[in-house]
Formats: C-alpha cells, sequence, structure tokens
C-alpha cells in the first residue's frame, strides 16, 4: 500500500511502515489543490491538521483506505462521509492523554497559586507575598466535562489529592473509581473547577456561553484543553470580570486556525483582555505536545493500521 505523509511526524512512523511493506510518500509543502490531484494514487493518508480533508478531497481519493489524524480529535475530516466510502478512520487520543493530564493539573496548581504572577514580579524586583496568596485544591470538587481518554487522564492525575471528581458526559454509565458520573445540574451546583476534554461537534461548539456559566451555584475555575470553539471568550470575559470565573486555563483559542499551527491574525477585544488579565494563564495549544505523546501518537496509529490491515 502507499501512504501519503501530509505532517512532519515521528520518523518511528516512515520507519515501521516501510518494515511493514508499504511505500512512504512525503509531500509538506504542496496546497490542498495540489495533493486533491494525487491523491487517488493512495491507500493511506497521515496528517496533523494541515487541511481539512472535506467531501471534495475524500471523492478524489478514490483508493483510499484509511486516513490516520496525529491526535484525539477528527474534526478536520468528514468523518461521515469517509466512513461512507468505506474508509478506516484511525485517531490517537490514548497517545497524548497522558500529556493532557498533567498539562491540565499543572494549569490548574498554577492558577490557585497565582504562580505566573508571582514569577513574573519577582522578575521585575518586586516581592508581594501577600498578593500572591493561593488557594489550596484540597477539599475542592473538581468537575469534568467529557470523560474519554482526556477527562479520564486528568481524573486520574487528580487522585493524589483530597478532593470530589464529578464527571458530566452525554453518554451514560462513563463513571469510574476515579470520578461519579453526574447530571448537569448537580454538576453546575457542586464545581469548584471545570475542566473541558470534550471533541468539537455541534453540540459541544460555544458549549460555554452566558447562560451556561450564569447557571453554576459557585464561582469557578475554568480549564479548557480540548477545542478552543467550545468557549465564547467574549462571555468568558465577562464572567472574570464579574468573578463567576475565578481563572481561566486555556491551552486553546475560540480564534485558532484550523490547522492550530500558526497565531491567528486578528486579535479580538475580548483576546485583549485575556492576555492583560492576571488570573489568565494561556498556553498555545501544547497540552498534548510533549517529546513522550509524539513517540506514542505516531506508534498508536502505527498499531492500529497494523491491527486493522496486516
Amino acid at each position: 500500500m502507499k501512504i501519503l505523509h501530509l505532517d512532519i511526524n515521528h520518523p518511528l512512523l516512515l520507519e515501521q511502515f516501510t518494515q511493514l511493506g508499504f511505500e512512504n510518500h512525503e509531500d509538506y509543502i504542496s496546497s490542498k489543490e495540489e495533493v486533491e490531484k494525487k491523491v487517488h494514487l493512495y491507500d493511506g493518508i497521515i496528517i496533523r491538521s494541515r487541511f481539512t480533508l472535506d467531501r471534495q478531497f475524500l471523492d478524489q481519493a478514490t483508493n483510499l483506505k484509511f486516513i490516520g489524524r496525529l491526535g484525539a480529535g477528527l474534526e478536520n475530516i468528514d468523518t461521515s462521509y469517509a466512513k461512507q466510502k468505506g474508509v478506516f478512520l484511525a485517531s490517537a487520543p490514548e497517545g497524548n492523554r497522558n500529556a493532557v493530564g498533567e498539562h491540565t493539573l499543572g494549569m490548574l496548581l498554577s492558577l490557585m497559586n497565582k504562580m505566573t504572577k508571582a514569577n513574573r514580579e519577582v522578575k521585575k524586583g518586586k516581592w508581594d507575598r501577600e498578593g500572591n496568596r493561593g488557594i489550596e485544591l484540597e477539599g475542592k470538587t473538581v468537575g469534568i466535562i467529557g470523560y474519554g481518554n482526556m477527562g479520564r487522564a486528568f481524573a486520574k492525575k487528580l487522585q493524589g489529592f483530597d478532593v470530589e471528581i464529578i464527571c458530566y458526559d452525554i453518554v451514560g454509565g462513563v463513571g469510574d473509581d476515579n470520578a461519579r458520573q453526574v447530571g448537569i445540574m448537580e454538576f453546575q451546583q457542586r464545581s469548584d473547577v471545570v475542566s473541558l476534554h470534550v471533541p468539537q461537534t455541534d453540540l459541544t461548539a460555544s458549549m460555554v456561553n452566558a447562560e451556561f456559566i450564569n447557571a453554576f451555584h459557585k464561582p469557578f475555575w475554568l480549564l479548557n484543553t480540548a477545542r478552543g470553539k467550545c468557549v465564547i471568550t467574549k462571555d468568558l470575559v465577562r464572567g472574570l470580570k464579574s468573578k463567576k470565573i475565578l481563572g481561566a486555563g486555556l491551552d486553546v483559542l475560540e480564534y485558532e486556525k484550523k490547522s492550530f499551527e500558526n497565531m491567528f491574525v486578528q486579535k479580538p477585544k475580548a483576546f485583549k483582555y485575556l492576555r492583560k488579565a492576571k488570573n489568565v494563564l494561556l498556553t498555545p495549544h501544547v497540552a498534548g505536545w510533549t517529546i513522550e505523546s509524539k513517540e506514542k501518537l505516531a506508534q498508536t496509529i502505527v498499531d492500529k493500521v497494523k491491527t486493522r490491515f496486516c
């Protein structure tokens, strides 16, 4: 089988596919239109988020048997149409779930203990102990929305803390020893921390809006290591200003480009507020982006393709 690699990934992909007898072709620079002209030659595609594999693209891929996506989500692929055409879809949430869990916990502890603010001040020669008094996680209720690979990984990381962990998911029966599944009303009544671990779908787009935020009984900390478009930024800013949201850790932003690779050009007013806010921590979509996860993501895709086709 011939495989077209559209993004640079861990070299084990090329090495192990070659060992399996596959023929690897690499194209990291051609436009989507240029790739469409030759995609009919390939049995498999390996991609991260370089561009969208939509209906038009899939129609040109007449010999396509599988798509391997180096990441957790598949929102840059028309999954229903691909399945209709009999294309096997392989994502790799198992590969970076641990990294996401660790990053989410790191953001939460940093926010609650004002580490970023304190670091900046000390480097500028300011020594303000009282202004950087933190809040302990012990005794809090941590609410996880979306209890799949990422949500479970975060819950696992919290096991060393004396906290209550609850989860909300549209799928029933997903709770386990690390998190008790609850309905949305109890979730909004009890949560001190809200962490998003959902895919980007029609149901999750703009889910964190003013109505959602105001339904919580207590002020809460918000963490988003899922997808930026799940949160309406201007409503988040209103929540921060009103202190309904105590602080926010955002690894993803509503304004991100589909490729995730470059900074967005337009910088709306709401984003300008986030940049200046002392109780907001921003990272550039790197929660699952570690040395270890790069290898694990690649290995996961190889293993899934091998199981299906070898």
